[in-house]
């Protein structure tokens, strides 16, 4: 079998999967299991919904936890810092201000897919954006290839570190 390739997350979606699991393993799941040995406690488990749904629940605690065990364990942490604050190319991580056909500004980050989310201007290097932008320098046009028709995008600024003011 192949090595499975590395998940890219910067250290803020990291700590935030982290977490995740944490809150899982030490508060839900000794919850869960407390509830299902109360609700075995009172008898006949076959018509006792509560110990049906908590059993239900727990199954659905440890699939998670399955799942983000494994994912942390591919995660390969990128620091952003190592970037430089004057860094003249979109990579990993980067903030990058880009301005649409129709004039209009846009800030993304461009981050592992763990992490994305458009509302928050955070996506994933595998988006067509992100693919798109990654590599490309201040002032470059960019042709994006989106599921609705091609775009222009130009890319206005790069910024490592946190959000720039827009």
């Amino acid at each position: 079998m192949a090595a499975e390739l590395p998940i890219y997350i910067t250290p803020e979606g990291h700590a935030k999967v982290r977490a995740e699991f944490d809150h899982l393993w030490k508060v839900e799941r000794p919850r869960v299991t407390n509830e299902v040995e109360a609700a075995a406690a009172l008898g006949d488990r076959s018509e006792n919904a509560e110990y049906i749904y908590g059993k239900k629940r727990l199954r659905e605690i440890d699939r998670r936890l399955e799942f983000l065990a494994k994912r942390l364990e591919r995660m390969h942490v990128v620091h952003t810092a190592a970037q430089g604050s004057d860094a003249d190319k979109v990579a990993f991580g980067a903030w990058v201000v880009v301005e649409d056909e129709d004039g209009e500004e846009h800030t993304y980050r461009i981050v592992g897919v763990d992490e994305s989310d458009a509302d928050a201007g955070q996506i994933s290097m595998d988006s067509p954006v992100g693919r798109a932008l990654l590599g490309k320098s201040v002032g470059d046009d960019v042709e994006v290839r989106r599921p609705k028709g091609p775009t222009v995008l130009t890319v206005l600024g790069i910024h490592y570190g946190s959000r720039p003011a827009t």
